[in-house]
């Protein structure tokens, strides 16, 4: 799929928007009917696995996710570090983050896995780059890392409370890092219903080490949408060092739609 220029990407449909809330908690009430698909997602390894939040939320809004990883055998961890408030969360060029993870990798001995909703995403992939020693893949979840960063409804409030201007120098140049992949194996889940960000920011380049995976569902609702829960699973199960494209044969491509390598 080719990539569409940056002015053409425009802030998803007010409807979406308004109606991201109720999509959510939709999502959130299909789990119980999605217990047998999820009783068939592959158990874990016993990696570790570092959840980070989405922006102005806390570990609270992983529970979900952490649970059901740990459940299938993962090594599951908050990031503790409170509500994302970008940069203001996270310390000076993110060292607090980037101790989070060399305080899991020292104790483990292992590499860790990545999982960012949104925000998280962003700062996931940047963590990787930093740091791609400790880091066995990402996975983001709506994750804005390309694009149009000003094409969002939440924009003006990112740039509130943060503190950061979108249109900087640094910000530009972080956004254009992102559009390369990471040295890690990196899996973007992305919904075009997406009424928080445009689902074009959030689809990973096309490489060797990159794919992308379709759901339907809600920007809100993604850390909790049964496909998205069962995509992860999938993700991280596989072998280190023997990562392969999301597998989208047979009864899987009614439930996620596709793949949307940007060029």
């Amino acid at each position: 799929m080719a990539s569409r220029p940056i002015e053409d990407i425009k802030a998803p449909h007010r409807l979406l928007s308004l109606t991201e809330l109720p999509r959510a908690l939709a999502e959130l009430s299909a789990l119980p009917l999605a217990a047998p698909l999820l009783a068939h997602a592959p158990n874990g390894d016993g990696h570790p696995v570092l959840v980070i939040p989405g922006f102005t939320a806390s570990d609270r809004s992983t529970g979900v996710l952490r649970r059901f990883l740990t459940r299938l055998g993962y090594d599951a961890h908050t990031w503790d570090l409170g509500r994302n408030l970008g940069p203001r969360s996270i310390g000076v060029d993110g060292r607090h983050l980037a101790a989070r993870l060399d305080e899991i990798h020292d104790r483990t001995g292992l590499t860790i896995s990545l999982v960012g909703w949104s925000l998280g995403g962003v700062m996931a992939r940047q963590l990787s780059r930093a740091a791609p020693h400790a880091v066995r893949q990402v996975i983001t979840l709506g994750s804005p890392f390309t694009g149009n960063p000003l094409a969002s409804p939440v924009a003006k409030l990112y740039e509130r409370v943060t503190g950061n201007r979108i249109a900087t120098k640094r910000m530009q140049f972080d956004l254009a890092e992102s559009r390369t992949p990471p040295p890690v194996p990196s899996t973007a889940i992305y919904t075009r219903g997406d009424g928080v960000v445009p689902w074009e920011n959030c689809v990973e380049p096309e490489s060797p080490t990159t794919d992308n995976i379709e759901v339907h569902g809600s920007h809100c609702g993604l850390g909790i949408n049964p496909a998205v829960l069962y995509a992860i699973a999938d993700r991280l199960a596989q072998p280190e060092g023997a990562w392969k494209p999301f597998d989208r044969t047979l009864l899987r491509s009614a439930i996620y739609p596709s793949s949307g390598h940007l060029h």
